[in-house]
């Protein structure tokens, strides 16, 4: 059976998702870039395949493991991708953002589409429908402005994240779950409105960890995945790991 692991390391968690013969088959947490740890998960999977997208300055041990034990691919921005990049500088865009954008050429083609990405940022991926990516925009992520709530203050606590949030909080901590989650449903739904008024006919894709929580606060249609990365960065290996 052939699988493809895809590695993704972003600035709050290492993952990686196992795929055989095409689909998802499991997603698995890592703990740090350790290269010992990945040489283990390569025991475990044996796969002829690999691709790493990471955002972080990562052990570079294991990219020499992980090219010494399998077909590897790197994703940058010189990666042959589904899209063009017409942008100012497009070795400045995050891999992550590459495997996203992906994604929806991918499972959308010829369309306009916005990817949406949660994870220690939000980010805003734009690709008209013809696979352009534009750009988009980049804020706080939710732990992000959890966490610049308690540093900048005395006395405001960290809070967990929730996706139970009254929109008249009651005490300090419903305040702030208000404040940050139904805040940040109505940037989102702010972004898809702008954009409705620039492009028509455009699909909404929202992923990532935090989706769960902002998803009940959304009033636009979305298409809502918190794989999406993973089955870009695998649409991506099949093209680059020939």
């Amino acid at each position: 059976m052939s699988t493809t692991l895809c590695f993704d390391f972003g600035n709050t968690r290492l993952k990686a998702a196992v795929f055989q013969k095409a689909g998802l088959a499991e997603v698995i947490m890592i703990g740090k870039d350790d290269p010992e740890i990945i040489e283990e998960v390569i025991k475990k999977y044996e796969p002829e395949k690999t691709i790493l997208s990471s955002v972080i300055n990562h052990n570079p041990e294991i990219e020499n493991l992980l090219l010494a034990k399998t077909k590897f691919h790197k994703l940058n921005y010189l990666s042959n991708l589904p899209f063009t990049t017409p942008v100012g500088k497009p070795e400045t865009i995050g891999a992550d953002r590459l495997a996203l954008a992906a994604a929806a050429v991918y499972f959308f083609p010829r369309r306009h589409n916005l990817v949406i990405g949660m994870g220690s940022c939000i980010t805003y991926n734009f690709l008209n429908k013809d696979h352009e990516f534009l750009g988009g925009g980049i804020s706080p992520g939710m732990e992000m402005r959890m966490r610049a709530l308690n540093q900048f203050t005395a006395k405001l606590p960290i809070v967990k994240p929730d996706g139970n949030v009254p929109l008249v909080g009651y005490d300090t901590l419903t305040n702030i779950l208000s404040g940050v989650v139904i805040g940040m449903a109505h940037e989102i739904d702010g972004f898809v409105n702008d954009y409705k008024q620039r492009y028509s006919n455009f699909n909404v894709h929202l992923t990532g960890g935090d989706l769960v929580y902002l998803a009940p606060h959304l009033k636009n249609q979305i298409f809502a995945d918190p794989e999406l990365i993973f089955k870009g960065l695998y649409a991506i290996s099949e093209v680059n790991n020939q």
